[in-house]
């Protein structure tokens, strides 16, 4: 096993020893929905799959294979790609 792995798992392993696994922040709502109306949509629209999903958690008493938990991840990477694309577009105006 190389230095680099080595240093991964010790990193990595506290946060997943320690919860069991990572959570997922929720997504933020950072694009100016006046310049950039429908990516602020598709922003919103993550916020609100981020919270559905935490509600199916909760009513299935987390016991959705981890699936749910990993579906968390889907939409904040969705919304830094939305806003990658906003600050994008914003700099070739």
């Amino acid at each position: 096993m190389t230095k680099s792995r080595i240093m991964v798992g010790a990193v990595l392993c506290p946060a997943l020893i320690g919860g069991g696994i990572a959570v997922a922040q929720k997504p933020e709502r950072d694009i100016n929905p006046h310049r950039h109306p429908n990516l602020a949509a598709a922003q919103e629209l993550c916020v609100q799959a981020w919270l559905k999903v935490g509600e199916a958690q909760k009513a299935n008493k987390d016991e959705l294979g981890g699936h749910a938990q990993r579906a968390l991840e889907l939409p904040e990477q969705v919304n830094h790609e939305l806003k990658q694309a906003a600050e994008f577009a914003d700099h070739r105006k």
